[in-house]
């Protein structure tokens, strides 16, 4: 609400200003004309201020240098045309108007190219200490919303700051929340409901972006551009969605990675009770899970299902989906059932 009330000051400030400048020179009606100069003015200025927020602090470094760049070239052009013979006198050149004309070009190209380079540009650290921050967005995918464990990462602290829930990322919710499938419309309204926890969340706020991708096709594909465009992160659990970040030079915070490293670290030799619930692929094997869900494969275990078994752990394997842990059984005497 305070964002819109300074805005408004803005373009009241701006159309008040224009028609008093041009009272000073027409009358009633015609002054009217600078009144609608300074509105356009103020919009103008709201919609550039619109656009250059969109935009990472190397690019908006690097069109400001191009930018002071191209004036500077200008006037040393004009100060240098001046010293030709024949050109000195006013009457022949109108050069206030050649200067204007010169900085209005090479100022737009400096700023374009600046822009465009920005990222090449080193800027300094402390002002990218500053900016730093603010500048990285990290852009949520629907997958991580639906799945909930992002909302409790929030509430540990791990994360802070802005997390950028794209407009095309709700309207997926929201068509999955109104599926006929009763799945999908139970893991749709769920996602709209951790978004809403998140929200509440101290230290961290939801910021909805209505950029869009209209050529796109796919959330996938659109939350790729977006995090191009903004030099963001994206945080997902999207297997297919990781990778083709990845290979377009995103960086992507993967949930189930996280997860995968918080798993204490288990070694061959440990000693561990697990309690086999199932045959493996294998004759004879056993298959139990610890707590947070790794797999632990019990070699000659399929006699101990239902049971409580000690065993030694012999390898431990990382997979994509997972951590697997192949072990045996430590010694039979020692087992007992439940």
């Amino acid at each position: 609400m305070s964002k819109f009330f300074v805005k408004l000051i803005l373009v009241c400030a701006c159309s008040l200003i224009g028609y008093l400048i041009a009272l000073q020179f027409y009358n009633f009606p015609l002054s009217l004309l600078g009144l609608f100069l300074g509105l356009l003015i103020a919009l103008i200025v709201l919609k550039t201020e619109q656009a250059v927020r969109n935009f990472s602090l190397p690019v908006i470094f690097g069109g400001m240098t191009g930018s002071i760049i191209g004036l500077i070239i200008a006037y040393f052009l004009i100060l240098g045309l001046r010293f030709l013979p024949g050109l000195e006198s006013q009457q022949l050149v109108p050069w206030p108007y050649l200067f204007g004309l010169l900085a209005l070009v090479f100022g737009y190209l400096g700023l374009v190219l600046g822009a465009k380079k920005g990222e090449e540009i080193r800027v300094p650290n402390f002002i990218l200490s500053r900016g730093r921050k603010s500048a990285e967005r990290k852009i949520l995918d629907t997958s991580v919303i639906i799945d909930g464990r992002m909302s409790d990462i929030c509430d540990t602290g791990f994360i802070e700051g802005t997390l950028t829930v794209p407009r095309f990322v709700l309207d997926e919710l929201q068509l999955i929340a109104d599926s006929s499938d009763p799945m999908k419309r139970s893991r749709g309204r769920r996602g709209l409901d951790i978004l809403n926890k998140m929200q509440k969340s101290i230290g961290i706020k939801i910021e909805i972006t209505d950029t869009d991708f209209p050529k796109l096709k796919g959330v996938d594909a659109k939350l790729v551009a977006l995090a191009k465009k903004h030099g963001g992160k994206i945080i997902t659990n999207d297997y297919n969605l990781n990778k083709v970040a990845e290979l377009q030079g995103i960086k992507i915070l993967n949930v189930n990675e996280l997860a995968n490293a918080l798993k204490p670290l288990v070694l061959p030799g440990e000693a561990m009770t697990v309690k086999t619930i199932k045959e493996g692929k294998e004759p004879g094997q056993g298959v139990a899970y610890l707590d947070d869900g790794t797999m632990v494969i019990v070699d000659q275990g399929s006699k101990y299902l239902k049971q409580n078994v000690e065993v030694t752990v012999t390898s431990v394997l990382q997979t994509t989906a997972g951590r697997m842990i192949f072990s045996t059984v430590k010694n039979s005497s020692n087992n007992k059932k439940e």
